[in-house]
């Protein structure tokens, strides 16, 4: 409600889900991994809306093919790998289904990653796999933590590795956009997995930046905040099953919000679209001057 005190006050309103810049990519090949849902599905949407022929790399075998069915059924270019980007058989097979259906790798997001060391494609079974779950350190398992790093910084290396290596054949430069997270810029309180896994991305974003700015490719990553996907809203479910057990002493609880959540009416967090929006406009010539970035792209989280 409108506050008659302060009538100047304005929530700032999300951008249209179905926004898009016609022609943007228009002739050009894009990987992305992690398309089954949340910001992969967002980015393939949006990438082919712009004219991409777009390979999306995907673990989760239905939502994936149902992603690529919606690009196919608005009349967009697309195919399909399933696999897990954590191997090299599945990164060195997405380049090689992009060369043989489209000719080439042009740009590429890697976006496939997780918060705990379940299968993101199976509901929560806090119970059953608690050895799975992210906790502080001292409670944390061997399987959790590598299963993380696995998914989300071996499979970043191996994916980066596979690009770079057609993108360097081809001799047409590109670019590489690498989800990170405000994890991998901060600390994050309570999962040491997901924190120094996303720390490591942000290393890896810088070091290919410099190695290959010679062949013409940038490299930038983007670093959200609490954004409305499956991964956010399953891990808020771990959360509240963990606070259930009893006091937790963390230090999670002594910064709840971002600078835009905080002075939302609703408290709403980032929209998919406003994530993609910048995923797509790194990827894009529209940032030719840009390569070893890491955007906070996070409602301002990390400004206080």
């Amino acid at each position: 409600m409108p506050n008659p005190e302060l009538p100047q006050l304005r929530d700032i309103q999300p951008m249209p889900d179905d926004y898009f810049t016609p022609n943007r990519f228009a002739g050009k090949t894009v990987i992305v991994t992690g398309c089954a849902r949340g910001l992969g599905r967002g980015a393939c949407l949006r990438l082919a809306r712009e004219g991409a022929k777009v390979v999306g790399v995907d673990w989760i075998e239905d939502l994936g093919r149902e992603t690529i069915a919606m690009l196919a059924a608005e009349g967009h270019d697309a195919r399909f790998v399933l696999g897990d980007v954590g191997t090299e058989e599945t990164c060195d097979r997405m380049v090689r289904e992009a060369v043989d259906a489209f000719g080439s790798v042009d740009a590429a997001l890697n976006n496939a990653g997780v918060m705990d060391g379940g299968f993101p494609g199976d509901p929560v079974d806090f119970e059953g796999q608690r050895d799975l779950l992210f906790a502080p350190i001292h409670k944390a398992t061997l399987d959790y933590w590598e299963r993380v790093h696995r998914s989300n910084i071996t499979s970043v290396f191996l994916s980066l590795r596979a690009e770079l290596r057609q993108m360097i054949s081809q001799g047409t430069g590109g670019s590489i956009v690498n989800v990170g997270s405000i994890a991998g810029l901060i600390g994050l309180s309570g999962n040491p997995a997901y924190s120094s896994s996303k720390h490591a991305v942000t290393g890896l974003t810088r070091n290919a930046a410099l190695d290959y700015a010679p062949y013409g490719i940038r490299v930038n990553s983007v670093n959200m905040a609490a954004t409305d996907t499956p991964m956010i809203q399953r891990a808020a479910e771990i959360v509240a099953l963990s606070n259930a057990e009893g006091p937790n002493p963390g230090m999670g609880r002594t910064k709840l919000s971002s600078i835009l959540a905080f002075a939302d009416e609703n408290k709403r967090p980032s929209t998919v679209a406003e994530q993609v929006s910048m995923m797509c406009y790194l990827l894009s010539p529209e940032a030719g001057n840009m390569t070893g970035g890491t955007f906070a792209t996070d409602d301002g989280w990390t400004a206080y």
